[in-house]
């Protein structure tokens, strides 16, 4: 993601916030699939995960600056694409098989957690890059999008709890489905800019 401006204004600063936010927001309403009672441990998880790779990641591609941006803008949708699909693919073959798969699923373990963590927040290591590159408050703007994303991962755990709840096993396979499509999305965003 490229910002082609040389001041930003809150509002815009919102929106991109927003915006980066709303990877993480589907996952969590995903985790939220697999739980048959709304928890706050898991909320507050999946937000502080998320909301804080979400402003650390701009943070480390403000200094890794336009030196590397090539890398990431070939290489980082990549990435996120393979970890969200594997995911994906890994809760989709929990939820079909005949094993208790709660435990799984609704995981948050380091190793999950990080995962989807940084999967999630690729795009902010993109946008940190831009960042160096327009006039910015680094530490605001990286609150805000943190902040905005921790808000928008404990609303998803909410509303997939909401759903998953009643369709437990068809939650999980969509949960997967989605996660797959996110990926999907991501890289094929990273196609149609790179051919333009």
């Amino acid at each position: 993601m490229s910002l082609k401006i040389i001041a930003m204004t809150f509002l815009e600063l919102l929106f991109i916030a927003i915006a980066l936010s709303m990877d993480a927001f589907s996952v969590s309403v995903c985790k939220g699939l697999t739980t048959k009672k709304f928890s706050w441990r898991m909320a507050l998880t999946c937000a502080l995960w998320f909301g804080g790779f979400q402003a650390l990641m701009p943070v480390v591609g403000y200094f890794l600056g336009a030196q590397f941006e090539g890398f990431i803008d070939a290489y980082a949708h990549w990435i996120a694409f393979g970890l969200l699909f594997l995911i994906g693919v890994n809760m989709i073959r929990e939820a079909v098989s005949d094993k208790e798969s709660d435990r799984q699923t609704s995981s948050l373990d380091f190793h999950t957690m990080f995962l989807l963590a940084v999967a999630t927040s690729i795009d902010a290591l993109a946008v940190g890059v831009s960042f160096a590159c327009v006039q910015v408050e680094l530490w605001s703007s990286v609150a805000l999008i943190g902040v905005v994303t921790f808000v928008f991962s404990v609303l998803g755990v909410r509303i997939g709890n909401a759903f998953g709840s009643k369709f437990k096993k068809n939650a999980e396979v969509f949960g997967g489905i989605i996660l797959i499509i996110i990926g999907l999305k991501i890289m094929l965003e990273h196609i149609g800019s790179f051919s333009v």
